[in-house]
């Protein structure tokens, strides 16, 4: 599948960086270091407009290495990016770290996934079919 991009930017085009990679690294296109103090969340922008066919999303998520070394994550634990929207694609980045993180130009700073969905039918019902688990939920089987 192809997907078609506008890099605003001066930095290279999101890649995968092995062969088995999902995730495609996002690159911050910031133009000064960003400070993010504990528990401070910015805004960070990519410089990256996309054009998904519809029926695709972009998943945004978290880089594991910058979240166990860093304690940086997204505010939002993934965001979307919906197959109609052409604006920049930015990043919400938050420090759950206890040491101010510094965000450079052309930093690695997230990864994009590319992810098929269907619409669905919502159809109101007064019931629900039976099942084994019921509504049994948040940590009903153990640890």
């Amino acid at each position: 599948m192809k997907i078609r991009i506008i890099n605003k930017s001066d930095l290279p085009l999101p890649s995968y960086k092995t062969k088995g990679s999902a995730g495609l690294d996002l690159h911050s296109n910031n133009n000064e270091d960003i400070i993010l103090k504990p528990m401070e969340r910015k805004l960070v922008p990519t410089g990256i407009h996309i054009e998904l066919k519809e029926g695709y999303e972009a998943q945004i998520r978290a880089r594991s290495g910058l979240a166990v070394k860093h304690g940086i994550s997204l505010v939002n634990g993934i965001g979307t990016i919906d197959s109609d929207y052409r604006g920049e694609i930015k990043i919400i980045l938050i420090n759950l770290g206890e040491e101010d993180f510094t965000i450079k130009k052309g930093d690695r700073i997230a990864q994009m996934v590319i992810m098929k969905y269907e619409h669905v039918d919502v159809q109101e019902v007064d019931v629900l079919g039976d099942s084994i688990r019921g509504e049994g939920g948040f940590g009903h089987t153990g640890i």
